[in-house]
């Protein structure tokens, strides 16, 4: 049994004692504070197929929540549009937001378990940063990670997963995610 209340996750660990002080030595900060640090993890599945099948959300509902660990939120139409039969308040798509412990968690999971299970997998673009030092990038299928039992899975589908962090600029956010061992191809 894991002993929850002394537990921290690896990558906490591992950016609190190595990654800072090299990113702080890289970049010359003169406060701590300056420190680029990861934020928060969101996480999105876009499940268009919900205008024929409204089950299909409560399936991907479940993959994600046993993904992220933690409950997800349901996203709905704002509006109706008629020619791709969405209605107002129809669900279109699951999302949940990962910080603190929960957020290290994933993205070791993502890092060391989900990126080395996808097929023909030659690393993930350098170049998917919006400008602000926050990093977008998706995945084909949902089964890479462990926690969702293939057997099982009625329908794969891709799911969105965008690094917020506090870096002021992309080269600073790309270091930082370097530290974490994130597989960039460029």
């Amino acid at each position: 049994m894991l002993d929850t209340a002394n537990y921290t996750p690896r990558l906490k660990t591992v950016y609190a004692d190595s990654i800072r002080s090299a990113l702080k030595e890289e970049f010359n900060y003169k406060n701590d504070m300056m420190i680029p640090k990861l934020e928060k993890i969101v996480l999105n599945m876009g499940i268009g197929e919900t205008t024929r099948d409204t089950k299909k959300i409560k399936s991907a509902e479940a993959d994600l929540t046993a993904i992220a660990g933690q409950k997800v939120l349901i996203t709905k139409a704002k509006k109706s549009i008629a020619g791709f039969r969405v209605r107002e308040d129809m669900p279109l798509g699951v999302k949940v937001t990962l910080r603190g412990d929960k957020m290290y968690e994933f993205l070791d999971r993502l890092i060391t378990i989900a990126m080395p299970r996808i097929r023909d997998f030659r690393g993930i673009s350098g170049k998917s940063f919006d400008g602000r030092g926050n990093y977008a990038m998706g995945l084909k299928e949902h089964i890479v990670f462990p926690e969702i039992e293939y057997d099982k899975v009625d329908e794969i589908w891709g799911m969105d997963i965008v690094m917020v962090t506090t870096a002021e600029t992309d080269a600073e956010a790309k270091a930082l995610l370097k530290h974490f061992n994130m597989p960039f191809n460029s």
